[in-house]
């Protein structure tokens, strides 16, 4: 237990390549999290959550009647996007798990802290003058921006991780 918490500390020193390697695969626990997290966000959408969505979409779409009927094709769209998106990060998850690069940390973790900007500046937006309102529920936005808050520390421990990596076996090798 105490080697994994020393592994997703991004201020832990790396000396050894086990250590390395166990850093380098927080960020794959990373995405693992936000393929959980994904999941829960297409079981929302499906048992109910579309409905909200679709409503939010029309008092939104008041003003354009010609948006009238792209609600339920949104939904549908956003809950096949949402799938399709965690079978990408499934796949990239279980690549950085075998083979740790850096790469797939330094990606994922630009991608993490935009949707941190993003989740906290609609939050402080929802509800101005001209904004809608959010379509999911708050505890999900507090969660989710908590969820984005761990993926982050552990992609910025996996990127340390990888370079630790590469750095020792480039030592190793000469």
């Amino acid at each position: 237990m105490t080697d994994w918490i020393k592994a997703v500390n991004p201020m832990a020193s790396i000396t050894t390549e086990a250590e390395a390697i166990g850093a380098s695969r927080a960020s794959a626990l990373a995405i693992f999290l936000g393929v959980i997290w994904g999941a829960v966000g297409v079981y929302f959408l499906v048992s109910g959550g579309s409905a909200e969505m679709e409503a939010a979409m029309a008092a939104a779409a008041a003003d354009a009647p010609e948006m009238a009927g792209m609600g339920e094709i949104a939904v549908q769209i956003a809950i096949w996007s949402a799938i399709g998106l965690c079978v990408i990060q499934l796949v990239l998850g279980l690549v950085q798990w075998a083979k740790p690069n850096v790469v797939i940390p330094i990606i994922f973790a630009i991608l993490v802290a935009f949707s941190l900007l993003s989740g906290l500046f609609s939050m402080v937006m929802s509800g101005q003058e001209g904004v809608a309102e959010a379509a999911a529920p708050g505890w999900q936005l507090y969660v989710g921006l908590v969820i984005l808050v761990i993926q982050l520390d552990l992609h910025i421990a996996g990127i340390r991780g990888a370079r630790a990596l590469d750095r020792i076996r480039l030592a190793a090798a000469q």
